[in-house]
């Protein structure tokens, strides 16, 4: 699909909104259609997708991922000024754009639009592993998250076992979903540039997904394990009946959060489960 010939240049929208980036909003726009072309690429075929995006801004984004062929686009916006932006956008796609104007962190995106889903963002970055943890809950719902990070949150998502950047957020992503780097840019791709490189992560959520209470058990054992990185894990779980936790799971004691692989994690959320 093509856009409208008469589209307004992304920058001269910018300039009518008076739509400077806010950091208080963690903004950092995408201008460059390369670019926004590639990432609406890297979420795969989109036709009879349902697609959501969080934190348009401009509209570039929202612009690519309509002319890859979405069967819909609902862009949820808290920034009022942005808002309008869709909003003159959606007039030229009266039947596969729209906008809700929310808080993303406040609003169940899944009741936006039916099935197949996915999320496809350049995330506000002061935001984005709250927003990534709360769509994680609801992995049964998402075909494919292709999801704008810094590089180091990224990283953090994606990390094996055993390395720096292994964490929390490695177990919860990777428990949930197949993760990986796809896609990394410089500062100076952005409008204003951020201090740090970007990159978008493709998560994509397993088809067997653990249950809410399951869920539960995970951040707790999560939390507690890596809350005291340098604690061994008989120490750092202790409040979580440690020595009987490790047992169920038939993991040692001695050894540190960092060590453990996302299967030796699901045992624990399964003891921790089991023994309440």
């Amino acid at each position: 699909m093509t856009l409208p010939p008469e589209l307004e240049s992304l920058r001269d929208v910018i300039r009518r909104h008076e739509l400077d980036a806010r950091k208080a909003l963690g903004q950092h726009f995408l201008l460059d259609p390369g670019i926004t072309d590639h990432i609406a690429a890297l979420a795969g075929t989109l036709a009879e997708r349902h697609v959501v995006e969080v934190g348009p801004g401009p509209g570039g984004l929202t612009r690519s991922l309509l002319a890859a062929g979405a069967s819909t686009v609902t862009a949820v916006e808290v920034d009022t000024r942005a808002v309008a932006v869709i909003q003159e956008l959606a007039e030229f796609y009266p039947d596969r754009l729209r906008v809700v104007e929310a808080d993303a962190l406040k609003q169940d995106l899944t009741t936006l639009c039916p099935s197949p889903r996915q999320i496809v963002a350049n995330l506000p970055y002061n935001v984005a592993t709250p927003l990534l943890i709360g769509w994680l809950r609801q992995g049964h719902a998402w075909e494919r998250l292709t999801l704008m990070f810094q590089l180091e949150v990224a990283e953090r998502i994606c990390a094996a076992p055993d390395s720096a950047h292994y964490g929390r957020l490695a177990v919860l992503s990777q428990w949930c979903a197949d993760c990986a780097i796809v896609m990394k840019l410089p500062p100076g791709a952005f409008t204003p540039p951020p201090a740090v490189w970007s990159a978008v992560a493709s998560i994509r959520p397993h088809r067997n997904q653990p249950s809410p209470t399951l869920f539960k058990a995970m951040e707790r054992v999560t939390a507690a394990a890596f809350g005291q990185r340098r604690k061994m894990l008989r120490g750092s779980l202790k409040g979580l009946n440690g020595e009987k936790l490790l047992s169920a799971a038939e993991i040692d004691g001695t050894r540190r959060a960092e060590t453990l692989s996302i299967a030796e994690f699901d045992r624990l959320a399964h003891a921790h489960l089991a023994l309440g």
